[in-house]
């Protein structure tokens, strides 16, 4: 959501941001916002006087009757009425007023900060930075190859997309033996790393949640196509960055409190609404994977900004430790998320692509999500409250991890090598044949 008055009193910023997001989007949404908010003011001060009307006349009735005077009596009743009337109808448009300006700010992308590129696509994305080098490989294989030529107990395949088809149908795996073991690991580790050494407080949250918490953190209503809902009216999390940063919700946060940074590792669960034709062979794209998220709420734009690159720092760290070569891209306008005002991915190489994927996207959110959610702080002591900033990232998604370990520690006999930093996790299994 959006301050109305902000808009009202100076829409021109708005316009500009948002046709940063696309072009005249910000003229016909600015637009629309200020045809509807004159509509709803001018039903509300139409209830208003009709209330005062009401109320003035109601108190001369009585006097009326004391006197005797019917006439006079019968007169005020029917302005009473008159007064009735108009603010039932006064009512209805200033709900329905109301509610259509609420559905178009509810739709609306966040605004990008001056410093975000402007773009299209991922085309528009500028890389700030590179890590590692590529191995060179002769013939690099893919994951799913690697993962299907690998066998365990009783000959199955390590990585079994059949298996996992045959109950649940195409963008599903199933891991078995020392690979359900290196994606644990790599959880672990990620999970390990980010509360032990950068201070995120480790939480278990619910993966099922109420429409309320998709609207405050901004899935919804824009994305509710790439949700899963269940028969109960529950949506299933596409990622815990939704109940993570629901955990402030409708909540006032003293300023000593911050920041709070907080990390979960949980399932996620994503329709990949069109996404057909695009990454159908392997683990890339599923609609069901793991992740370890990265939320943190400060105060202003100032703390938000810095704890983004610390953000991003804590999510690369994880890729240094397993020495995979990333690079970090800021995203232009046309390819960052509705919510962010400012987004860095990191992507990570994948030998049999040649090229780099992401692997994690880490967001400055501002305090779009904050409003939506009712999450404020109080900066003092009986001061009035302010809309704290949010922000979230991958750190990182360990479907992704795992492949790119897969391709970037493949051996010529097909054989894994496990990275240095995950052997202890693995029971000092330090290759997986």
């Amino acid at each position: 959501m959006f301050d109305i008055r902000a808009i009202r009193d100076n829409p021109e910023p708005f316009i500009r941001a948002w046709n940063r997001r696309k072009a005249g989007l910000g003229d016909e949404s600015v637009k629309k916002i200020l045809e509807l908010d004159a509509k709803w003011r001018a039903a509300t001060s139409a209830k208003q006087e009709a209330e005062s009307a009401r109320n003035a006349n109601s108190k001369l009735i009585g006097q009326a009757k004391a006197k005797k005077d019917e006439a006079e009596a019968a007169r005020l009743m029917a302005l009473v009425a008159d007064a009735k009337a108009t603010i039932e109808k006064a009512g209805e448009d200033e709900e329905k007023a109301r509610k259509a300006l609420d559905d178009v700010l509810m739709g609306l992308p966040n605004l990008p900060l001056d410093e975000v590129p402007e773009g299209t696509d991922e085309h528009g994305n500028v890389e700030k930075g590179r890590w590692g080098e590529p191995k060179l490989i002769n013939n690099p294989k893919d994951h799913a190859d690697l993962g299907e030529a690998l066998k365990g107990a009783g000959g199955f395949s390590l990585m079994d997309f059949e298996a996992a088809a045959r109950m649940s149908g195409a963008r599903f795996v199933a891991l078995r033996g020392q690979m359900a073991r290196l994606e644990r690991a790599l959880a672990n580790f990620m999970l390990d790393i980010q509360t032990t050494e950068h201070g995120y407080q480790e939480a278990s949250t619910p993966i099922l949640v109420r429409a309320e918490a998709l609207l405050g953190t901004g899935q919804l209503p824009k994305f509710e196509e790439d949700m899963f809902k269940t028969t109960s009216g529950h949506y299933l999390i596409s990622t815990s960055e939704i109940s993570l940063t629901n955990l402030v919700r409708e909540q006032i946060i003293e300023a000593s409190q911050l920041p709070l940074r907080f990390t979960a590792h949980t399932p996620c669960f994503r329709s990949e609404a069109g996404s057909a034709g695009r990454d159908t062979k392997g683990m890339i794209r599923q609609h069901q994977f793991y992740k370890v998220e990265l939320v943190s709420i400060v105060a202003n734009e100032e703390e938000g900004l810095a704890e983004l690159e610390r953000m991003t720092g804590c999510a690369e760290e994880v890729l240094k430790r397993l020495e995979l070569p990333f690079r970090r891209m800021l995203l232009c306008t046309g390819d960052m998320g509705a919510g962010a005002r400012k987004t860095y991915d990191l992507e990570v190489w994948l030998p049999s692509q040649n090229t780099y994927r992401e692997i994690s996207s880490c967001s400055y959110c501002g305090d779009f999500q904050a409003r939506r959610m009712d999450a404020r702080y109080r900066p003092e002591p009986k001061v009035k409250t302010e809309f704290v900033h949010t922000l979230n990232g991958s750190g990182l998604a360990v479907g992704r991890t795992l492949v790119a370990v897969l391709e970037n520690y493949q051996n010529a006999d097909g054989s894994i090598t496990v990275p240095k930093a995950l052997v202890p996790y693995m029971g000092e299994v330090d290759v997986i044949r």
